[in-house]
């Protein structure tokens, strides 16, 4: 399907099973416009948020050059390729999903995520998510609470990241959660085991996080276009100089914020698959045996262990504790964890 000149606002564009490809020709009337506002003027229907997702998924190209900017700017004589993904159902369906329970009333429930679980259909997940377990487990009174695709959801963890997250079950619930989040007066107390020794030994990691530029995948500190991020940590043990058991305290929510503060700091967390990228130099402090423990863990070593909050109907104050999962536990033996050394303090 080619789409040229005028904007054609009243025709949605046809989807096969597998998607559909546009394909826009940019003229002099369109040079300079920005390519998201660009594209969804011609699309016949797609909304340009949507557009701009699509963008930063990867789904643009120019001349064949994936578009890694929705702001970029449109030049006259270049054709332009949309691929829109097959429609999927608006509303997720209910499955048997495993997580544990701590806490739950006919307004929320409090959950302990394990590592590897997505917490709502994306791209690539559409089932076998979080959202879905709780639907399942909740019924379908959960639908809709907060939005069809995220229902429930008022914060999230990395789909590798483990412990624990409140989801709403009524709507109030939901506002009342969201804007205690965007207020951010939601305790919220993580612990990483990170390469090397941050010194001093307890401090701040502060700068404004945004979309990495040259990977669409990774966020990164930027001086134009993010957002500010504070995240206080105090080091609970270091082993040698090779390795810390970390505690961390969120100022803000930011996507990756641990992961990003610590890798821009020069200490990303042990085994992070997206910020580290090469075996850390402070790996050489470490024994043989913990070396290997540390090179060798499958994902990102960060666990949400400590969730409280004002329980949106009844004012009572919520405090949940998770401790460190069985993989972080072996990992933290093969350091040389002291005893009781991971728990939040």
């Amino acid at each position: 399907m080619t789409q040229t000149g005028t904007p054609q606002s009243d025709s949605a564009p046809i989807e096969s099973p597998y998607g559909t490809s546009l394909i826009f020709t940019a003229t002099e009337d369109h040079a300079g416009d920005r390519v998201d506002r660009f594209v969804a003027a011609l699309s016949g229907g797609l909304s340009r948020s949507r557009v701009k997702a699509l963008i930063e998924e990867g789904h643009l190209t120019s001349n064949g050059v994936p578009v890694k900017e929705p702001a970029d700017t449109v030049r006259a004589g270049i054709i332009y390729t949309l691929a829109v993904p097959a429609a999927t159902p608006a509303v997720p369906k209910g499955e048997e999903v495993a997580f544990d329970v701590l806490y739950e009333d006919a307004d929320l429930i409090v959950l302990n995520k394990p590592a590897g679980l997505v917490v709502h259909p994306a791209p690539g997940h559409e089932t076998g998510t979080l959202v879905n377990g709780l639907i399942a487990h909740c019924g379908e009174s959960l639908k809709g609470i907060g939005g069809e695709r995220r229902p429930g959801i008022v914060h999230r963890l990395d789909k590798d990241t483990s412990g624990l997250m409140v989801a709403a079950k009524t709507e109030q619930a939901h506002q009342a959660l969201s804007a205690d989040f965007a207020a951010r007066t939601i305790d919220r107390a993580y612990l990483a085991f990170c390469w090397g020794c941050p010194q001093p030994g307890e401090g701040e990691y502060e700068g404004d996080i945004g979309r990495d530029k040259r990977d669409r995948k990774r966020m990164a500190i930027v001086t134009h276009g993010g957002k500010w991020a504070l995240t206080r940590y105090r080091t609970l043990q270091a082993f040698e100089m090779g390795a810390s058991l970390v505690q961390c305290r969120l100022a803000t929510g930011r996507t990756h914020q641990i992961r990003v503060h610590f890798s821009a700091n020069g200490h990303p967390l042990i085994g992070d698959p997206v910020y580290l990228r090469r075996v850390p130099a402070a790996a050489k402090g470490l024994s043989a045996t913990a070396r290997a423990a540390a090179l060798g863990f499958p994902r990102q070593a960060l666990h949400a262990a400590r969730l409280g909050f004002t329980h949106p109907r009844t004012g009572e104050q919520m405090l949940f504790d998770a401790p460190m999962p069985e993989d972080m536990l072996a990992l933290g033996a093969a350091l040389g964890l002291t005893p009781g050394k991971a728990v939040v303090v």
